[in-house]
């Protein structure tokens, strides 16, 4: 159930389009988002994104892309850790990012958080249907 907000300075469609796919393949990958739960706003922004080229001695360039990822809590350390090493990977992969410029930042939330539309908190009462074990056979 994760909300993904991705940021980049410059950007055609295909570049767009391959940096979304690529941070959804790790979320699904790494931590267990369904294939389906897909919910991505994507922004180019000319001069209003402002970013540090040199913060904590990563030498980022203006191909910098901030990816602001929104998800229910849940995920341990080494999941996120999974996460962040998986969405620099593959966005070096294609559409060829340097792992410098790919900032990432998890915001946690609880379930009651999030309505998916209805006016309704689909999973403050019960678990998302992909959390429930299969009854035993």
């Amino acid at each position: 159930m994760p909300l993904v907000r991705i940021s980049l300075k410059r950007g055609d469609p295909a570049r767009r389009r391959a940096v979304a796919d690529g941070v959804h393949r790790a979320l699904v990958e790494t931590v267990g988002v369904p294939p389906d739960d897909r919910f991505q706003v994507i922004t180019s922004h000319d001069e209003d994104l402002v970013y540090d080229p040199n913060y904590l001695g990563i030498r980022r360039s203006d191909d910098v892309v901030l990816i602001q990822i929104f998800l229910s809590t849940g995920r341990t350390v080494d999941q996120k850790k999974a996460l962040y090493r998986s969405i620099a990977d593959r966005l070096a992969a294609d559409p060829g990012l340097r792992p410098e410029d790919v900032f990432v930042n998890l915001v946690e939330t609880t379930r009651a958080d999030w309505s998916f539309g209805n006016g309704i908190a689909q999973y403050a009462d019960a678990p998302p249907p992909h959390l429930v074990a299969a009854p035993a056979a």
